[in-house]
């Protein structure tokens, strides 16, 4: 196969290039944002496609948010690659101020002062969370009795709160990075264009001065 991979990467090793790529993460921006700005398509599309990219970063659909920036990119008619690519916004470096920010978005915008964390922590919260999902799973098995008490808390306190902070801030997000990258795309293309051009030219003329050459 052209793209497997000669060394496979220990489950260690994947979870430490996730955390850190190699080369680290300027090395990795630069990188993304070549392959954004090489994409087929008209810029208008790649930049719908960075939109809903961004904006899925935002929301709390973890695990999910390839197929919710596909599916975003499809209804607003962008480029479902570039939504895929996009979703890097969301990374080890950017998750934990997301979260935060979101959360404390959607706890003004719902009217609670300060976060209902204070019985458990965030992390801790997920926690229960799984562990409701995990014991429920076993219940349908087994004779233990399903118990949704942690997961029905964790969705009013955390996911509600992130969803509504989330949908605000990655709207203001993605509409910024379309509009940034509306312009970059447009004329690295336009200079792509040209190069190609010039290059197709400087053919012609080899081409036309071998046949006068023959000719001679």
């Amino acid at each position: 196969m052209v793209f497997k991979r000669r060394d496979k990467l220990t489950p260690i090793r994947w979870v430490a290039q996730w955390v850190w790529p190699k080369g680290g993460w300027s090395r990795a921006v630069r990188y993304m944002r070549l392959r954004l700005n090489r994409l087929p398509g008209t810029p208008d599309r790649i930049s719908r496609g960075i939109f809903a990219g961004v904006f899925t970063a935002f929301t709390p659909m973890f695990g999910l948010h390839f197929i919710v920036a596909g599916i975003l990119a499809k209804l607003i008619r962008g480029n479902v690659l570039a939504a895929l690519l996009a979703t890097f916004a969301g990374n080890p470096l950017t998750y934990v101020p997301i979260a935060v920010i979101s959360l404390k978005t959607g706890y003004f915008l719902l009217g609670t002062e300060t976060g209902p964390l204070h019985e458990r922590s965030f992390v801790g919260k997920f926690y229960d969370a799984g562990h409701d999902l995990l014991h429920n799973f076993y219940a349908l098995f087994s004779h233990e009795v399903a118990n949704w008490d942690a997961l029905a808390r964790f969705g009013h306190e955390v996911f509600f709160p992130y969803l509504i902070g989330g949908v605000l801030l990655g709207s203001v997000a993605g509409l910024a990075a379309y509009f940034l990258s509306l312009p970059m795309i447009t004329a690295y293309q336009h200079r792509r264009r040209g190069r190609l051009k010039a290059k197709l030219e400087e053919l012609r003329r080899k081409a036309a001065g071998l046949k006068s050459h023959h000719k001679s």
